[in-house]
């Protein structure tokens, strides 16, 4: 019988270390998943809206609960953003909003790596919207597209982000029409990288228009600087 339990317990105690790092690195693993879903209540959620309403996908005032409004802008986001439409805020989009949740990410290294992230998001997006407004105009025109948006982010006048520029309603009509989802041309993508490194044919303007399909009174007023292909620009 203690030949037995001399055998018996240093297997028990193996097991026993065995299951602790089991479950040790599975509560690693599953704290590093966060997620926010309708329902979801506390001090995260508002900081969720907050940022979706300055980024002008959220109308709502931010609160602490994860409605379905909340979701349904989460969702306009995850679109902009080329990320999995779900509604559900997790990991990738905490990250994409610049909230995320992981810990020890502070240093230079990945700040950079955010940064870049961020800037690949913007790119995309402006290639988008400059893609449903220009295609079909020469090069340089399709840049101009671009450079009035970054203009507005820099004007007190309108949205500080792309993305808030770009889904500004009623700011766009290739948003309105749904063609900022169209085929991406390869020309649209060139054209954003260059508006975003500060290209800018139109010298500064916020606006333009094609005088052969606006029906919008007041951009006549506006003085026109340059006009490139079938669009004018204007301040």
């Amino acid at each position: 019988m203690k030949k037995i339990n001399t055998i018996l317990i240093p297997l028990f105690i193996v097991y026993f270390i065995a299951d602790i790092i089991t479950q040790s690195l599975f509560l690693k693993s599953y704290s590093a998943v966060i997620s926010y879903n309708v329902g979801s209540n506390n001090s995260k959620v508002k900081q969720i809206e907050s940022k979706l309403k300055q980024l002008g996908f959220f109308k709502g005032n931010p609160d602490n609960y994860y409605g379905t409004d909340t979701r349904e802008a989460v969702k306009k986001f995850q679109r902009s953003r080329g990320l999995k439409i779900d509604g559900i805020t997790g990991n990738a989009t905490l990250k994409a909003l610049g909230l995320s949740d992981n810990q020890g990410n502070n240093n230079s290294s990945s700040s950079k790596s955010s940064q870049k992230t961020a800037q690949s998001a913007d790119i995309n997006l402006l290639s988008r919207a400059i893609n449903g407004e220009a295609r079909g105009e020469p090069y340089v025109g399709q840049v101009a597209v671009g450079a009035v948006i970054v203009n507005r982010t820099r004007d007190p006048r309108f949205p500080r982000t792309i993305a808030g520029v770009v889904y500004q309603p009623g700011a766009f009509t290739a948003v309105s029409d749904g063609q900022i989802n169209a085929k991406l041309e390869d020309s649209s993508l060139k054209a954003a990288r260059d508006a975003v490194n500060g290209w800018d044919p139109t010298s500064g303007c916020v606006f333009y228009y094609n005088p052969a399909k606006t029906t919008n009174k007041w951009i006549w007023s506006r003085p026109v600087i340059k006009i490139i292909g079938k669009h004018h620009f204007c301040k």
